[in-house]
């Protein structure tokens, strides 16, 4: 059994963004709002077509000359791609010389270990791969790039205008995508019983999408609200000298 030290004291220890994760230039990965953040967003992405892929964490490879080049977008949107249709056949990777076809949108999800890059603020190293912002931006051409910080509750958007992002105007309900016809905002509430800020979808109508849990307690609830509404009619029409078993 583990036994802290009561010698070393706590504010010396190593946090969890000093410790590595499974890979080590994967800094502070994986996490609870990582895995649950993405499942949300998968929930909740309904686009204008049935063709379409998502990605979450998964390798996105993009350079047929360096076959081990890759980038591990936090989550990804291909449209015009379609999703695995079984098991046998799921990606196990993101493959841009098989697939073809580039993601219409990146999101990332800002860490303490990976803010720099993520927001393109570091350069290429001579000899070492591109910079994630130089992927999506240069060589992936993605037209959306979005980038959530849990901690400020900030939420940026950039589109790619000719060869270079720039950041737009997000309203207060968030950024619409009309070539998918969905909007990308924060939505308070609990998720996966974890309160607080999600980026969440949301329709033309401008309402949240639901998710199959919260689909299915309201429909719930609905049933729940006719058979009220028919017991208190029954109840009524019994006052009134009426026998139902009779109608």
């Amino acid at each position: 059994m583990y036994q802290n030290n009561p010698i070393v004291p706590a504010n010396t220890l190593p946090t969890m963004y000093d410790l590595p994760s499974e890979d080590p230039e994967e800094m502070g990965l994986p996490d609870e709002f990582h895995d649950f953040q993405p499942d949300l967003l998968r929930e909740t992405c309904q686009p204008n077509t049935d063709e379409f892929f998502i990605g979450a964490d998964l390798n996105l490879y993009y350079d047929a000359k360096h076959t081990n080049w890759y980038k591990r977008p936090d989550w990804f949107l291909v449209v015009g791609s379609p999703a695995s249709s079984s098991i046998a056949n799921s990606r196990l990777s993101y493959v841009m010389w098989q697939e073809h076809i580039a993601p219409f949108l990146m999101v990332e999800l800002l860490s303490p270990g990976t803010e720099a890059e993520d927001l393109g603020q570091t350069l290429r190293v001579v000899g070492k791969p591109p910079t994630k912002w130089q992927v999506y931006e240069q060589i992936l051409r993605v037209p959306y790039y979005a980038i959530f910080d849990r901690y400020s509750n900030q939420f940026r958007m950039f589109s790619l205008q000719a060869t270079q992002y720039v950041e737009q105007t997000i309203s207060d309900q968030g950024f619409w995508f009309q070539e998918i016809e969905l909007g990308l905002g924060i939505w308070s509430g609990s998720y996966q019983g974890m309160e607080g800020q999600w980026l969440r979808w949301y329709n033309q109508s401008g309402n949240w999408i639901l998710t199959d849990r919260e689909d299915k307690l309201q429909a719930n609830q609905r049933a729940d609200q006719q058979q009220q509404r028919a017991d208190l009619l029954a109840a009524k029409l019994r006052s009134m000298g009426i026998n139902l078993d009779e109608l």
